[in-house]
């Protein structure tokens, strides 16, 4: 029967190693590229940026598992490294200031415009309390100040002086004021060097250092505390 020698021939063929022909498989792959080419397929593909952004992340999550693997306690012990390590920078950064700080100019306490009068930098301080401006009327007040003593021989003058060295020298002849003086000083300092912004409590407080300071009797050499009345 055909039916029955079709049958046979398939299993000859089959026997004998003879392999029916397929599709070969370069073109196929080609057509199957060109198909998913086509923009159809890419409409919701990330643009170039988004990629961009996901290696990033990606890189970022790869450093970040690489050091929790490396620090005792894995993640949570690199998250308690990471905030103490913010935490010394903070600390570094309220004790030393901006680098300002460590950049002053040889004339430390006063601009180098000139001399000028107690009165003067006086005027200056209440000009700028005036306008509101705390920070420059501090400033002026404690050159005031300083410029006071200068002006009464309690200080000598020297160019370059600090404002923390003027409250020392100050303090030795005006003991009952020494620890305002270099309050006054740190505020000073504070505003000048440190970045940071005066306030008004801290004007008035200089300003009426600068008013009793002006009545103050000095500790002469060899004089007591006690006689000074």
């Amino acid at each position: 029967m055909s039916g029955a020698g079709g049958i046979t021939t398939a299993v000859r063929d089959t026997a004998t190693g003879d392999i029916p022909v397929d599709t070969p498989r370069l073109p196929a792959r080609e057509a199957a590229e060109s198909e998913l080419s086509k923009p159809m397929y890419h409409e919701n593909d990330p643009n170039f940026l988004q990629r961009a952004l996901n290696r990033f992340w990606d890189w970022v999550a790869g450093v970040f598992d690489a050091a929790a693997g490396a620090t005792p306690g894995g993640p949570a012990g690199l998250v308690v490294l990471v905030v103490i390590v913010v935490g010394l920078a903070a600390a570094l950064w309220w004790r030393l200031g901006t680098p300002q700080r460590s950049s002053r100019s040889a004339d430390a306490l006063f601009d180098s415009d000139g001399p000028r009068s107690a009165a003067q930098h006086r005027a200056a301080a209440e000009t700028h309390a005036a306008a509101l401006r705390w920070t420059e009327a501090v400033q002026e007040r404690m050159r005031a100040i300083v410029r006071s003593l200068e002006e009464r021989a309690l200080l000598d003058p020297r160019p370059g002086r600090t404002a923390d060295e003027a409250a020392a020298e100050a303090g030795r002849t005006l003991p009952e004021h020494t620890a305002r003086l270099r309050a006054a000083a740190r505020s000073f300092d504070d505003v000048t060097y440190g970045g940071r912004t005066a306030d008004q409590a801290a004007y008035l407080s200089l300003r009426t250092l600068d008013l009793d300071l002006d009545e103050a009797k000095p500790l002469l050499p060899g004089t007591s505390r006690g006689a000074t009345g």
